[in-house]
Parts: C-alpha cells; structure tokens; sequence
C-alpha cells in the first residue's frame, strides 16, 4: 500500500513538474524567479512585490519613475546601466537614492542600441533603455533569452512586446505652487500597474518625487460624513 501511494505522490509530482515547466515556457520566464527590491510605495503594485530577474517592464517617459524603480536595487548593490536617454540626469538620479558610482550611462548608442543593450545585459543586472524604434520580434526574443539567462532586469521606457509589466502615471498634480509665486514642493501622481499575472490594473496614489525628493506613498484618507444633529423623537415630526 505504501509503495502505491508513493508511486502516486510520485506521478503527481511529476505532473506538477511538466505543467510548471510548460507554463514557464508559455510565459518566457521562470515563476520562482527572485525579485529585486522595490520602494514599499511601488512593490505592492509590481507582481511579486518587486522587478522579476530576467523580466521586461514597459514605462510610460516619466524621469521620476524610471529613477524611482532604480534606485531600491541600485542602493542594495546592484550595478545599473542606462542606455540611449543623452538628456538623462544624473544630479536627478542621486536625489533620487540613485547610487552613481554603480551607475553605468551610454546616452547615444546609435543604430546599434539593441546590440548595445544586449550586451551591457550580459554583465548588469538592470538595464534600463528608451528605444528610438520598434525593435523586430526576432530581436526582441533574443534579447528576452539573454535576460533570462543571465537574471537581468530590463526597463523599456515605452511600448515593448513579451513585457512582465506595464507601468504608467495618471493623474499627475504639483503642489508649492500659489497664485504666480512659489516653489514646487512635490508631484502626486496614481501609478498603474497592469501584468499578464494580474489582469485587472492595480493603482497607487504616490508622490513621485515628494519635498524631500523620495518617494513616498500617499494613505488613503477615509472620508468622513457628520451625523445629523441629534434630536429627541418626542420632536420629530
């Protein structure tokens, strides 16, 4: 009896096996995968709390989130290279939390920028880059290999097909500003995260950047209604 049940925990094992190694194969990308770390404002958005190692993310253009999704891995040790941005700032990045003597930058790769990418994605754990044109299928399956063979995250800031994420801004709204005068202080905006593991969007009320130029998340504040005045029901009516 013993060695029946055994033989059928073995089988079932066994199936469990095959299906996960379909999924992954479906999927393009391991479903144990590490994640690297996130700002706590962002990683309860991103699927697995944080960006997956071997994985793609679509962003919207927006400076502030790219840097905000850098620097959490950038300040736990990971090296981080930027490709194709020649407007990208680096005074912005390290206030940001950015740590730049882990930050690698090639502003204008040229033509060559997928090639380029590639290969820095062999020696950096993430990669981020903004590409000039819509790369081809075959292109972008070679390169989604390489990510995954080598745990190396990719932040693509627009459109990118086989993409673990998409992550965009709405409602974007600056505040320090008074009628002609002020400074701005800082930028609330609602992050959007929508994955092919969570199909309905999940959103977030951020300040990205804050005062202090950090990231922070915004509580939820819970709207309160006033009770009516209390009356004696001798009076009612």
């Amino acid at each position: 009896m013993r060695a029946i049940v055994g033989a059928q925990q073995d089988e079932r094992s066994g199936d469990v096996l095959r299906l996960r190694a379909q999924l992954e194969r479906a999927q393009g990308r391991r479903l144990d995968a590490p994640v690297l770390p996130a700002h706590p404002a962002l990683a309860s958005l991103l699927p697995g709390g944080g960006l997956r190692t071997g994985a793609a993310y679509s962003l919207s253009s927006s400076a502030s989130l790219l840097l905000a999704l850098l620097a959490p891995p950038s300040q736990a040790g990971s090296w981080c290279g930027v490709v194709g941005m020649p407007n990208f700032g680096a005074e912005a990045a390290e206030s940001m939390g950015v740590e730049l003597p882990r930050l690698v930058l090639i502003p204008d790769p040229g033509d060559r920028w997928l090639a380029v990418t590639a290969t820095i994605a062999e020696v950096l754990p993430v990669v981020a880059v903004r590409p000039p044109r819509r790369a081809a299928d075959a292109e972008v399956s070679r390169l989604a290999a390489r990510l995954r063979d080598r745990g190396t995250v990719l932040l693509v800031q627009g459109p990118w097909p086989q993409a673990e994420a998409s992550i965009g801004i709405e409602e974007s709204q600056w505040s320090g500003l008074g009628p002609g005068h002020g400074y701005l202080a800082g930028r609330e905006v609602t992050v959007t995260v929508t994955s092919r593991r969570t199909p309905v969007a999940r959103r977030g009320r951020v300040m990205l950047p804050g005062a202090d130029g950090a990231v922070s998340a915004i509580e939820r504040r819970v709207r309160e209604t006033p009770l009516p005045e209390y009356q004696p029901l001798e009076a009612v009516g």
